[in-house]
């Protein structure tokens, strides 16, 4: 399952994930399950058609990775995976780094993280920042609704509903 929550210039992606590492870390052997969120740049598309036409979407860069996943060997609530990727180059994450606040509450841990949308443009050094604001602005105020997204996920992966088979191209 994809969700995508779109403000004009920024997005929030939203998907349960079953992942076999292919180079695993020291214990991090074995496949895992959960849910990725991830904040993206929405690419500029021209205008077609008319004022009534559907338009096209792209959600392109990605910017901040957070992967609440748990080892399929320890189960659900084990939260033994949880990291995000502070630092996405060309799409391409940085080393996962496991916070231990992230790991006792992820969802409070994102709600903070994704609060200020402005600090992490500025941190992953995206040009133009005005141009974000209103995005930025639109995305905290929806900040509930997108959180709320991502625990449901989380409940419908711990439930074996989702997250069931490995993942292509993760």
């Amino acid at each position: 399952m994809l969700s995508v929550f779109c403000f004009d210039r920024l997005a929030v992606t939203v998907r349960d994930l079953y992942f076999v590492d292919p180079d695993p870390a020291p214990g991090q052997e074995g496949p895992e399950r959960g849910v990725r969120v991830e904040l993206r740049l929405v690419e500029p598309q021209p205008w077609r058609g008319s004022i009534y036409a559907s338009q096209r979407i792209v959600v392109d860069t990605s910017l901040l990775r957070v992967d609440l996943l748990e080892s399929v060997a320890r189960g659900p609530g084990s939260r033994d995976r949880v990291h995000h990727h502070p630092v996405v180059t060309d799409n391409e994450p940085g080393s996962r780094v496991f916070d231990r606040a992230l790991t006792d509450d992820p969802l409070a841990w994102l709600r903070g993280r994704l609060a200020d949308p402005m600090a992490l443009l500025a941190a992953a050094g995206v040009d133009d920042l005005a141009g974000y604001q209103e995005s930025a602005g639109e995305l905290t105020l929806s900040l509930p609704q997108v959180v709320e997204a991502v625990a449901s996920s989380l409940e419908r992966v711990r439930a074996g509903e989702l997250a069931l088979t490995r993942t292509r191209g993760t």
